[in-house]
């Protein structure tokens, strides 16, 4: 159809079409007339590119001062990283596509023996409260999960483990770990990660300054609500290990 002939439409029906793209489209299309930013700024198109349970988000972040005049605005908040859970999560929408992505903190993973000082110490930093710190161990087992429906359907995700290493850092190298994703009780993967270097699953740097590590891959098909467990280990070697620092798992839609 002509750009002409839909600035013809009601206004109500070029806002049902655009909820039917994307929110990168419904952006792209406002700049076309007058007719067209009013329908692309709506509540309307913008509710539905909202997460389906923004409302309980909005209502658990810990960030009180959020506000907000418009969906459209909302949404934009939200493509920032929100605290929620009470600071054990942080929750965001992807800015093209409102795709869901989430960072479990270190307080919310099982992470074997972190509540004896004499293995981990934990730390406080401005993202989350709290960091681990491994000051040695034998047995290095990390472990998360999050349920299917917290994420957007129809969707690849991955699952990267988040960290860094530190000055004093020993026996990270020497074997590597193995890395899993499980959905409900089928095993995805099992891949070979090396927390500080070498040639099967390397760190690669984010943006925020951290290293991460990716755990595995799955698809949400979103028709039912499973459990997706993640996993880190290196239980075979015995040899002590020390001086990494665990930020948490971020679960993002893959590229």
């Amino acid at each position: 159809m002509h750009v002409m002939e839909l600035n013809m439409l009601p206004e109500s029906c070029v806002a049902e079409i655009l909820s039917l793209t994307s929110p990168s489209d419904a952006c792209k299309s406002s700049l076309v007339s007058t007719a067209f930013r009013s329908a692309a700024d709506s509540d309307y198109v913008w509710g539905k590119f909202l997460p389906s349970e923004y409302h309980k988000t909005v209502w658990e972040a810990c960030d009180a001062s959020l506000r907000f005049c418009s969906k459209k605005e909302l949404y934009f908040l939200l493509c920032n990283p929100l605290l929620i859970d009470d600071g054990k999560m942080s929750f965001r929408v992807e800015r093209s596509s409102g795709r869901m992505s989430y960072i479990i903190s270190a307080r919310e993973l099982s992470i074997t023996w972190s509540a004896d000082p004499m293995f981990w110490v934990w730390k406080s930093i401005p993202q989350f409260s709290e960091v681990a710190e491994l000051i040695t161990t034998s047995w290095l087992e990390i472990n998360g999960k999050i349920t299917t429906k917290m994420l957007s359907p129809n969707t690849s995700y991955g699952a990267y483990l988040i960290l860094k290493t530190t000055e004093r850092s020993y026996g990270l190298d020497v074997i590597p770990c193995e890395t899993s994703i499980e959905i409900g009780s089928q095993t995805k993967e099992i891949m070979k990660a090396r927390v500080v270097k070498g040639d099967d699953r390397v760190m690669s740097k984010r943006e925020d300054g951290w290293m991460e590590i990716e755990l595995g891959e799955f698809f949400n098909g979103g028709m039912s609500d499973e459990e997706v467990k993640m996993s880190l280990m290196e239980i075979k070697g015995h040899q002590l290990k020390g001086g990494v620092i665990i930020e948490g798992i971020e679960i993002r839609p893959k590229s």
